[in-house]
């Protein structure tokens, strides 16, 4: 048993005895760390609308201030009947936001939200061509977009936890210039792909198994080299296939963008998010645990990394607060030691997997470039 895991079961038997010793106070720390553990390994997603359209014209949109409305660059508008593209600050003052409307239909007033995703619903928003294909995974056919390419090394997309695959759209244009085929997958429990047997998220222990077989489905197709592009979560995933399977040789670089290497110092910064003490944490990695048989050390890529190593570009925004950049800087200041190269691009003034937004140009450059230099 890993440092890790002991420590997580003297939080837990902490818990248990002040449980016994303080009751209900006790008794409800424990019921606090069970319940962010079920909200961890929940695979139903809720869509809010915390922002709000004061005033909108064929060229402009006013909203109400708030943090992520100031976030800088380009982003999606959603509202419940649909989604336009807002771009650059025209003005900031007690009259509220006032944004350029760059594409999409006039948003009403009303409430909204500001989506990492300015695109809707395939390729097809980007002028690219593709085809729907189904990928035999082991619980069964999961839809992907296959955009294609002249080249046979082929780049896979991978999503976030609770994300889809329109996440992908951003970078789509980028990658169909660089003449790489892309395909951009599902895994289990995103909408129209296979639920796991437990109903619940395995935060990439099991999840790596859609990766492979979409990069099996890629070889069958003529794929003789692979690049994996993922955001979020989908870099965890993408570290168990590099661990774990035995295609992981095939990848000969990866771009991670706001990647989460390390579970637990996620789940500690969310902790704080929420309020939640930091004893916690301990309590629901255990709870998951229990629940999903995850072993979180082999998530924490610092100290376990994967088999597997190719060169990675990171790029992560130095203000997430969803996942931290300070694990993303330790993995690259230790990737020569750990002969693994990765390059690390740091980008002010945005939230989680925002780093296309806040400047397109210069994100796709740095994808571009980078991919150029690998293959």
């Amino acid at each position: 048993m890993g440092e890790n895991a002991r420590r997580e079961r003297a939080l837990m038997a902490a818990g248990v005895g002040a449980a016994a010793g303080l009751g209900v106070l006790g008794a409800g720390a424990l019921g606090i760390g069970h319940h962010y553990a079920t909200v961890l390994l929940d695979p139903a997603r809720v869509v809010a609308f915390p922002e709000r359209v004061l005033r909108a014209d064929a060229d402009s949109v006013t909203l109400a201030t708030s943090r992520l409305v100031r976030q800088p660059g380009v982003w999606g508008l959603r509202w419940p009947e649909g989604l336009a593209v807002i771009g650059p600050i025209l003005s900031d003052d007690r009259h509220g936001v006032r944004r350029a409307l760059l594409g999409g239909p006039v948003p009403r007033e009303g409430a909204a939200v500001i989506d990492a995703g300015p695109f809707d619903p395939d390729p097809a928003a980007r002028g690219l061509p593709f085809t729907e294909v189904a990928i035999p995974t082991p619980l069964g056919p999961a839809p992907a977009w296959h955009v294609p390419g002249g080249s046979d090394t082929w780049v896979i997309a991978v999503h976030g936890r609770g994300g889809r695959r329109r996440e992908a759209l951003r970078i789509l244009p980028a990658l169909h210039r660089l003449g790489l085929p892309t395909l951009v997958i599902s895994y289990r429990n995103d909408d129209d792909a296979p639920p796991s047997p437990d109903g619940h998220f395995h935060l990439g222990d099991s999840e790596w198994e859609d990766l492979e077989a979409a990069v099996r489905w890629a070889c069958a197709q003529g794929a003789r080299r692979i690049v994996v592009v993922a955001w979020s979560m989908g870099a965890a995933i993408t570290g168990a296939f590099l661990d774990r399977s035995a295609a992981a040789d095939l990848v000969v670089a990866q771009v991670w963008d706001a990647p989460l290497v390390d579970w637990r110092a996620t789940l500690r910064r969310q902790a704080r998010n929420r309020l939640l003490p930091p004893q916690l944490v301990g309590i629901a990695t255990l709870s998951a645990r229990r629940r999903i048989g995850i072993d979180f050390d082999r998530f924490d890529l610092l100290r376990t990394p994967p088999r597997r190593r190719p060169p990675t570009l990171i790029v992560h925004s130095t203000p997430d607060t969803a996942v931290p950049i300070g694990p993303s800087r330790a993995l690259a200041a230790a990737g020569p030691g750990l002969g693994w190269p990765i390059e690390l691009v740091e980008v002010a003034g945005v939230e989680h997997t925002a780093a296309w937004n806040a400047d397109p140009d210069r994100y796709e450059q740095l994808v571009t470039d980078f991919l150029d230099d690998r293959l």
